[in-house]
């Protein structure tokens, strides 16, 4: 077998033993917390603000949730090129579950798939219409997890990814940066905000820019991406403050998923006992494209109306298409052809007419066009309150969020290129791919779909509550919400009721239990066959209780926490074959989660560690979802004579994956990769290179049982220079 398989124990003792190690450092380390050390503990941590994943400013040791956050500094200490990069070293995040990926970012947290968020209002629905975020317009990246209804209405029960924006400073700075890597990887980025000349300080601006051409691990995917985000904050009044946020974002580029078969990549192929290339492309040269392109309007806006009374809102508009062609093989029981000529004697006829012979490695491919398009207009009004009640401090949160989003996708899917017809022009060997044969443009035409768009329209109020006891913290929230799901021949109408409660006692010696209960929905479009009635919205509800830990000897968070969370209303289990309805079925995810940031002197480590067991109503594990994940990552500013270097290292460890149903079982091996950095700082210079992947694993992150499996991202290595002003 090609793919690396590391056992996990070495690893996992590693990351034990640095947390035990922690209360250690706190007794040898000095006592007396100055402000300094205050101020480390915000780079260390991160920070929550009113735009962010939990739409206020209570510190992360006293939120009763599980909140973990990615600065800037962190994730470019860490080398990351895209938003999934930047969620390596999360706990309870699978980063890449679909593999190496050009279309998009498809993070999963606790077992199960995310939305994406900016500046606290949700930035993408639907699938393949729109550019990804660049990490370089990004000040931080936050992972709520679990549900959360409660502040963002309908989602996933496994919680949100919201990245906030870059957005104008109040001291004139920036930056210049260029990059040159391996896979022909060149990029040049800019960075400038301060104060508009002649506006005494109430007008402030920010303009960051970028220009990409790369290549990636597959020779024929390459892309282009060229970026520009202007920003202009006003000030009116010491209590008022507005920012206007731009994007302009423009991508062209293939799709890196080529979807090869299981034989071949996680099996061994069954003529030879040999394996295919992973990095194969099995697309056309001619054919295949994937260019998207963006354009979005953000409003922040806060005004404070007395001592007691803040109003906050956000505003999105946003726009986009992809301009999407790929060949992909062919999803038809047995994936390659000669396997296909077998089972079908008519079709081994016609090869046979046409004098026609076939290698044990060639497939037939299905060929897809499509136009896909997404508008959305969204805003999230709230007023927050804080004042007392006797010894009750409160902090309240009342707020009123609508969206309306537009996504259409117009498509020709031309299934197997024509070989169940007889047609054999279109196959392609993977062991040796030649390439040059794929349909014109008029039998596309032919078979083009434009069907109507689907709109969604969603209204919900909120109330929430932060009370302070003393050292006692209790949140409490619900919220309303109306959907309504017209997809262009049907219109379909659901309402729900979301809550959560949460209590947290936070100690004098820096620990803080928590227990927390939270609920999420997520609309299901359809009617029952059974019932004849519209289906219901999958809801979940998630159990969660956990300790925080923030020493006092020096900056630093540790989080352990368990979760319980189940999903209804899903599709029945194969169990119940006469059930009443459509949606019995019932899926059940629990596991731990250890996280730790800390910064010992010149020292900064990370580390965590969790499990998940994840069921579908069947009782089969989650697809993509892997039991056991760690991760370690180190980082070494050092003082005196050799300030100004600075290094890092870091392991991942991702468990086995499992994809089973009723006849098919895959197991997908684990797998351990390595990240380096070093660096150096001088003046107004900074050069650093990071290594991702550094040993160059081939490694499979996940096969599905339709029959294919996705290779996870190899080596990259770049050189960054930048110069700060």
């Amino acid at each position: 077998m090609r793919v690396s398989r590391v056992s996990a124990v070495s690893t996992v003792a590693l990351l034990i033993g640095v947390a035990s190690a922690a209360p250690v450092w706190a007794q040898t380390s000095d006592t007396d917390r100055t402000e300094e050390s205050r101020q480390e503990t915000v780079i260390v941590t991160g920070t929550t603000g009113s735009f962010g994943a939990t739409k206020n400013e209570t510190p992360i040791v006293e939120t009763a949730r599980s909140l973990s956050v990615e600065t800037s500094d962190m994730f470019i200490d860490k080398g990351a090129l895209r938003l999934v990069d930047t969620l390596t070293y999360v706990a309870g995040v699978t980063a890449e579950p679909y593999g190496f990926s050009t279309r998009g970012d498809f993070p999963f947290s606790r077992g199960l798939s995310i939305p994406r968020y900016r500046d606290s209002i949700q930035e993408l629905f639907g699938s393949y219409n729109s550019t990804r975020a660049d990490v370089y317009t990004i000040e931080q990246v936050e992972v709520l997890k679990g549900p959360a209804s409660v502040l963002y209405g309908q989602g996933s029960p496994g919680g949100i990814v919201n990245y906030v924006s870059k957005t104008p400073l109040e001291d004139f700075g920036g930056e210049i940066a260029a990059q040159v890597g391996n896979n022909d990887h060149y990029q040049i980025a800019g960075d400038v905000t301060g104060p508009v000349a002649g506006s005494d300080g109430k007008l402030l601006y920010r303009l960051v820019g970028l220009y990409r051409d790369t290549g990636t691990q597959i020779d024929q995917v390459d892309e282009t991406t060229t970026v520009f985000m202007p920003s202009l904050s006003w000030l009116p009044t010491t209590d008022t403050k507005f920012t206007v946020i731009g994007l302009l974002q423009d991508t062209d580029s293939d799709a890196a998923a080529q979807f090869i078969p299981v034989e071949g990549t996680l099996n061994p192929l069954s003529s030879s006992g040999g394996y295919l290339n992973n990095n194969v492309y099995a697309g056309e040269p001619g054919f295949n494209r994937y260019n998207t392109d963006s354009q979005q309007i953000t409003l922040l806006g806060e005004h404070r109306i007395n001592d007691v009374f803040k109003l906050e809102g956000t505003a999105l508009w946003r726009s986009g298409e992809a301009d999407y062609q790929q060949a992909w093989p062919v999803f038809y029981g047995p994936r390659y052809l000669n396997q296909i000529l077998d089972a079908t004697p008519a079709l081994q006829a016609a090869a046979d007419l046409q004098g026609l012979t076939f290698t044990d490695t060639t497939l037939p491919r299905t060929f897809y066009q499509g136009d896909n398009t997404f508008d959305q207009m969204a805003g999230d009004l709230r007023l927050r309150a804080e004042f007392s009640t006797g010894k009750f401090d409160h902090h309240v949160l009342a707020g009123m969020q609508y969206q309306d989003v537009e996504t259409d996708s117009d498509s020709a899917y031309y299934f197997g290129g024509g070989v169940l017809a007889g047609d054999f022009r279109y196959v392609l060997d993977l062991a040796n791919p030649v390439y040059g044969n794929y349909p014109d443009q008029a039998t596309f035409d032919a078979i083009y779909s434009d069907t109507p768009a689907s709109n969604v329209e969603d209204f919900g109020i909120y109330l929430s509550d932060q009370i302070s006891y003393e050292n006692w913290r209790f949140t409490l929230g619900v919220r309303s919400d109306s959907v309504e799901n017209d997809s262009g021949t049907t219109v379909q109408d659901d309402d729900a009721i979301s809550t959560s409660v949460g209590v947290l006692y936070r100690f004098d010696n820096g620990f803080a239990p928590y227990a927390s209960y939270s609920e999420s929905f997520e609309t299901v479009v359809g009617t029952d066959t059974l019932t004849n009635n519209p289906l219901k919205p999958q809801e979940a509800r998630q159990y969660e209780v956990g300790i925080k830990y923030e020493p006092e000897a020096f900056p630093g968070l540790i989080t352990f926490n368990y979760f319980d969370i189940e999903i209804s209303n899903l599709s029945n289990p194969n169990s119940l074959p006469g059930a009443a309805s459509q949606q019995e079925g019932v899926g059940k995810l629990k596991g731990f989660e250890f996280e730790s940031h800390v910064q010992i002197d010149e020292v900064y480590l990370q580390a965590s560690i969790s499990t998940l067991d994840a069921e579908d109503p069947n009782g089969f594990q989650l697809a993509a979802a892997p039991e056991t994940q760690a991760s370690l990552w180190t980082t070494w500013r050092p003082d005196g004579r050799w300030s100004g270097f600075k290094s890092g290292a870091g392991i991942r460890y991702v468990g086995e994956t499992v994809s089973e149903n009723g006849t098919v079982r895959y197991v997908t091996p684990d797998y351990t990769l390595g990240d380096l950095m070093v660096g150096y700082e001088w003046d107004t210079w900074d050069f650093q290179v990071n290594a991702r992947n550094v040993t160059d694993e081939d490694y499979l992150t996940g096969c599905l049982t339709r029959g294919d499996c996705f290779p996870g991202q190899r080596r990259t290595v770049v050189a960054s220079l930048r110069y700060k002003f």
